[in-house]
């Protein structure tokens, strides 16, 4: 009998054990997914671009697709390669989230500048381009979504890989799948939400059995085209304000240390002059502010570089390889 109860006390041991390490890789992961929030909320802004002028009942099979390929590339692609180089390069992890940090600085301020009239000539020939079948124009926007997410999942995983705590491989690589799983379901769920509420609208306004759910129906139609275009401002704010913060913090991890501490200077003289309560929520938003301007400003300067070199090398390899099969 104190056999079976020694050994019934080493089981709620070990089950204490695995509860605690769930608890830890949990609170790691949400911790870490939520320092990859500026590229997590540009992904929930840009794929639903993916599905206009698709029918309605395509747009959560496409939805669905994008979401398996994402997070198909999360745990057999990116999340290998970040234990990899955890192991073995972790001096490679500062300079390769300054590089994932350069591109969202290009891809804000990209954004911007179209905004501003400003476009490529070789994106409006393809604007032009007619496709007459659904199905292959389908599978094209599935790919083009899938290689996009891919870049900002490769940036999501590095950012959780960086703010994840020196631990055991296992412990690590349990953290990262579960960011890897609870990102994918953020994003593309909210996805999914986002681009069929203006059909849940119409279907409040048909079918309410009361004025104020018809009246809700219309107000939720009238309102999602100023929520897209809503999340496009916050998804650029957002792509810069992290951009230009990954590169200042990686400067300062590789030993340059003065763009952090003047901004960290004027963010606190700022907060200073403020309310006492509103200090932390001052000297963050100040932060914020100048890390979104300098990522404005590099992404400004790499439009150039990324038009001509990058973009034309980048449709010349994979344009190849689309030919060929």
């Amino acid at each position: 009998m104190s056999g079976l109860l020694a050994l019934l006390d080493d089981v709620a041991g070990i089950a204490k054990v695995a509860a605690a390490s769930v608890d830890d890789i949990a609170g790691q992961a949400a911790k870490a997914g939520s320092k990859a929030a500026g590229a997590v909320i540009d992904d929930a802004a840009v794929t639903p671009k993916y599905v206009q002028g698709f029918e309605p009942a395509r747009e959560l099979p496409i939805i669905w697709k994008i979401a398996r390929g994402s997070l198909f590339n999360k745990l057999v692609f990116l999340l290998p390669a970040g234990l990899l180089l955890s192991a073995f390069a972790p001096w490679a992890i500062a300079p390769l989230l300054m590089l994932g940090g350069g591109y969202l600085c290009f891809e804000g301020a990209e954004k911007i500048a179209h905004a501003l009239g400003h476009h490529d000539v070789q994106e409006e020939a393809g604007r032009t381009k007619v496709i007459d079948d659904p199905q292959h124009l389908e599978e094209e926007k599935v790919e083009g979504a899938i290689k996009t997410d891919f870049i900002l999942s490769a940036e999501i995983m590095t950012i959780a890989l960086a703010a994840i705590p020196a631990s055991t491989f296992w412990m690590e690589a349990a953290t990262l799948a579960t960011v890897a799983v609870m990102i994918t379901l953020a994003v593309y769920g909210s996805v999914a939400l986002i681009v069929k509420m203006d059909d849940i609208g119409l279907w409040m306004t048909q079918t309410a059995r009361t004025g104020l759910g018809r009246g809700l129906g219309r107000g939720i139609v009238k309102f999602m085209p100023f929520l897209m275009k809503a999340l496009a401002v916050i998804g650029t704010g957002a792509m810069l304000w992290v951009g230009g913060s990954i590169i200042v913090h990686g400067l300062g991890q590789m030993g340059w240390h003065g763009p952090e501490e003047v901004i960290h200077a004027v963010a606190v003289a700022v907060a200073g002059v403020t309310p006492e309560g509103l200090h932390g929520a001052v000297e963050w938003i100040v932060t914020a502010g100048i890390d979104g301007v300098l990522g404005l400003a590099l992404g400004l300067a790499l439009i150039p570089v990324g038009q001509r070199f990058i973009t034309p090398l980048w449709r010349a390899t994979f344009g190849a390889k689309k030919k060929a099969a």
